[in-house]
């Protein structure tokens, strides 16, 4: 029998002083959300190490994973990691100043912008993505590879549930 944790103790706390409640989805609210800080503080060491924060992890990763010629507009940015124009263009002018992106005119609109991993950019995001998913390994490792998988499929179906009615 698994032994109990913080969120057993509230859910009990809650049951004890209103019986009349049924507190059970504190048991999966109360666990995502702890579960988000500590992996939240993990993976933000990993990045640190490499002088990034975790919204810089995340431009340079969405260029590397488009593929070749790793380049994409800040739209295109903005579109895949939900930000406003104002957090984008910041981000990229970080990155930019630490020589990870360059900007360059779009080839098919004057007006335009693309970003750019720079040679400095591609090698780095390389290296921080394989320590990225070795530290997921490692705070997954409580789970097997079948309830791993299992976890994966229900928190999709949470998620597509939550996008598909509440936040559109």
């Amino acid at each position: 029998m698994m032994k109990n944790d913080f969120v057993d103790v509230v859910i009990a706390q809650w049951n004890k002083e209103r019986p009349d409640l049924d507190p059970s989805p504190m048991g999966v609210m109360g666990r995502l959300v702890r579960t988000d800080v500590m992996f939240s503080k993990e993976l933000q060491t990993v990045f640190g190490r490499f002088g990034l924060n975790g919204g810089e992890f995340d431009v340079l990763a969405t260029i590397r994973r488009s593929g070749k010629p790793f380049t994409l507009s800040p739209s295109q940015l903005l579109q895949t990691l939900m930000l406003t124009s104002g957090s984008m263009t910041n981000r990229i002018d970080k990155l930019e100043a630490k020589d990870l992106v360059a900007r360059s005119f779009d080839p098919n609109d004057r007006r335009g912008v693309m970003v750019s991993l720079t040679e400095k950019g591609f090698q780095l995001i390389d290296q921080v993505v394989e320590e990225h998913i070795a530290k997921g390994q490692s705070l997954l490792s409580p789970l097997d590879k079948s309830e791993q998988q299992q976890l994966a499929v229900l928190l999709k179906k949470l998620l597509l549930g939550l996008s598909s009615s509440t936040y559109k």
